[in-house]
């Protein structure tokens, strides 16, 4: 007769816990099914191995099965990469590991969610570019540092100003193509080559700059800016979260507090 305690709810429940965030998880990458094929064989080992036991098939099964962890951490390295980027940048985990950073870096890390002089210029300019329907991707750095995206464009290094924004977007400018990465009250780098979600939900009208605004959300903890070149709506990546359609009150809003 079987005795169930506290532990092994406890041990259940996380389980169930663990298996519903990879669902999740697979199901944001088109993957679920992989995920079920996952479930499939993992039961049938455990029948075989555990409670038919034999011994035959299941020695065969228990090597496919540690065979197995290596395939799956290649064919997912994406997502499990994802996975940890979430659970290191979640709230809660931020604030453990804030209590032991020093207070220096802590400062120097949050100074574009509360200034408002630096989100002013950011808003205008973005609005201007809206009117006039010249396209623009701004993206804001947060905690991570994107020095590889950086790499990849022109250096700047500039104080944040809404006609020097609206000039590198400028359609004659050879700095319009690509993403314009501030960091603090500095205009980094402009012309900055981004990673491109290839995810399915993305509307088709959403364009290239959409695509490389929720592929860097995605990948990193930075707030991406978008103005449509053909509609001039302006849109928000954060989180691999998108917000179309914002207005000036909204992207002045998230802009403050660093979140949509």
């Amino acid at each position: 007769m079987f005795e169930i305690g506290i532990k092994d709810l406890l041990d259940i429940f996380l389980v169930a816990v663990i298996l519903f965030s990879c669902y999740k998880l697979m199901k944001q990458s088109r993957s679920v099914n992989i995920f079920y094929g996952l479930i499939v064989f993992i039961s049938f080992w455990i029948i075989i191995s555990k409670v038919v036991e034999m011994k035959l098939l299941g020695s065969i099964l228990d090597q496919l099965v540690s065979v197995g962890v290596i395939a799956i951490i290649v064919l997912f390295q994406e997502e499990i990469r994802h996975f940890f980027f979430s659970l290191g940048t979640h709230e809660r985990a931020n604030r453990i590991i804030k209590f032991f950073r020093p207070k220096k870096d802590i400062e120097d890390g949050e100074v574009f969610r509360h200034s408002r002089a630096q989100v002013s210029p950011i808003v205008l300019a973005c609005l201007n570019m809206a009117k006039q329907k010249v396209g623009a991707l701004i993206v804001m750095q947060n905690d991570l540092p994107l020095g590889d995206f950086v790499r990849t464009g022109e250096r700047i290094d500039a104080l944040v100003s809404q006609r020097l924004i609206e000039n590198i977007f400028f359609k004659n400018s050879p700095l319009h193509d690509g993403a314009l990465i501030i960091n603090g009250d500095r205009l980094v780098a402009a012309s900055c080559i981004l990673p491109v979600s290839h995810d399915l939900d993305i509307p088709k009208d959403f364009g290239l700059r959409h695509r490389a605004a929720k592929g860097l959300s995605k990948e990193t903890d930075a707030l991406a800016i978008v103005v449509s070149e053909e509609t001039g709506r302006i849109s928000v990546a954060y989180d691999n979260d998108f917000k179309a359609r914002v207005s000036a009150e909204e992207l002045e809003r998230i802009l403050m507090k660093g979140k949509i």
